[in-house]
C-alpha cells in the first residue's frame, strides 16, 4: 500500500492558484469561465480536506493566509510545470516567429551584425532577439530558445554546446612598449575586471604564475557589462582577461593585443538551451544549423592564433 497520502482534487488547487493570483473569488471565476459560487465552494472543498483556511474572507476582498501564501508557491511552480511540458509536446504554434534570448555581450559584441545573414537565407522567419543574463522557464513566454554562457546544466532543459570560451590577456597597443620588459609593465597599469563568475577569480590565479603574487597590481576597474568593458580596453583604460569569442576580430585587426603568450580555459562556455522539444522545431533547427557554421569562425581563429602564436601557455586554475 503507498504511504503517499491523496492530492487535493486538481479542480480545486486551479481554483486556489487563480483566487491567490487576483486575491479576488469574481476574477477567478472569470478567468476559469465558473460562476464566483463555484469557486468558493472549490476552495471550501480544499480547505476541508486540508484542514486550513488559506483565506481570509473580508467584506470586498480576499487575503491569503499564511498557509495559503505557503501552499500558493508551490501550486504556482506545480501548474506551471505542468503548462511547461504540456506546451513542450504541442506542435510548434508560432512556426514563423523565432523569439531568441541571448547573452547582452553576446548579443551586441557578435551576434546581432550576423542576424542579417540569417534573414537573407531565412526570410519566411520572423526574428525576434532579447538580450538577456536571466535563464526563462520557458513555461510564462513564447521563448524558443537560449544562447547562454554556462555550464550546460540547466534543470529541466536541453543543452547543446555551441562553441567553447578561452580567456586571454588583452589591452590597447598604445599601453605596452615592447622594447621593455613586460612583466613589469603590467604592474603600472590599471585592471578592469569583468565581474562575470567564469572572470573574476583568474586574476590571483594569474598573479601567481607571474610571480607577482607579493607585488601588488594597479587598483581594479569592475566592469559588470562586457560590452562596456571592451570600450574601456579600446579606450586605453587598462588591461583584461577576456573571453576570447568577443574580441577576436578586435585582436585580428589589431585594435587589441595579447601582451603575454597566456591563456586559461574558461569554466563556462556557450550553450544553446532550451525545453527538448523545441530542439525539434523546424525553425529552431534551422537557426541552430545557421548559428553553428557562424561559430566555426570564432573555433577557426582560436586554432589559428595559436598556431601564429606556439609560444603560448595555458595557466591552468
Amino acid at each position: 500500500m503507498s504511504s503517499h497520502r491523496a492530492l487535493p482534487p486538481l479542480k480545486s488547487l486551479q481554483a486556489f492558484r487563480y483566487a491567490a493570483q487576483t486575491l479576488s473569488f469574481k476574477k477567478a471565476a472569470e478567468s476559469l469561465f465558473v460562476t464566483q459560487a463555484a469557486v468558493s465552494q472549490q476552495i471550501k472543498t480544499l480547505e476541508q480536506a486540508l484542514s486550513v483556511e488559506l483565506f481570509e474572507r473580508h467584506t470586498r476582498q480576499v487575503v491569503l493566509t499564511s498557509e495559503g501564501q505557503y501552499l500558493f508557491d508551490y501550486v504556482e511552480r506545480a501548474f506551471g510545470l505542468l503548462e511547461e511540458g504540456v506546451k513542450g509536446i504541442m506542435e510548434d504554434p508560432t512556426p514563423n516567429t523565432l523569439v531568441i534570448s541571448s547573452v547582452p555581450s553576446f548579443s551586441s559584441r557578435w551576434l546581432v551584425s550576423r542576424l542579417g545573414r540569417f534573414q537573407a537565407q531565412e526570410p519566411e522567419i520572423n526574428l525576434r532577439l532579447s538580450p538577456s543574463i536571466d535563464l526563462s522557464t520557458f513555461a510564462d513566454s513564447d521563448l524558443d530558445l537560449c544562447i547562454r554562457l554556462g555550464r550546460g546544466q540547466y534543470a529541466g532543459l536541453t543543452s547543446q554546446l555551441l562553441f567553447k570560451e578561452y580567456l586571454v590577456l588583452v589591452c590597447h597597443p598604445s599601453m605596452i612598449n615592447v622594447d621593455q620588459p613586460i612583466k613589469e609593465q603590467l604592474l603600472n597599469i590599471p585592471i578592469i575586471t569583468d565581474t562575470g563568475p567564469d572572470v573574476r577569480h583568474v586574476w590571483p590565479v594569474l598573479q601567481r604564475f607571474l610571480d607577482l603574487y607579493d607585488m601588488p597590481m594597479k587598483s581594479h576597474l569592475h566592469v559588470a557589462d562586457s560590452t562596456s568593458l571592451v570600450e574601456a580596453l579600446l579606450s586605453c583604460q587598462g588591461l583584461a582577461m577576456m573571453r576570447y569569442g568577443l574580441v577576436y576580430e578586435l585582436i585580428e585587426k589589431g585594435q587589441l593585443i595579447c601582451p603575454l603568450p597566456i591563456y586559461m580555459k574558461s569554466q563556462y562556455d556557450f550553450y544553446l538551451v532550451a525545453p527538448a522539444p523545441h530542439f525539434k522545431y523546424q525553425k529552431v533547427m534551422t537557426f541552430k544549423r545557421w548559428i553553428e557554421q557562424e561559430v566555426k569562425a570564432i573555433d577557426s581563429s582560436w586554432a589559428t592564433y595559436l598556431k601564429m602564436h606556439p609560444e603560448m601557455e595555458e595557466v591552468r586554475v
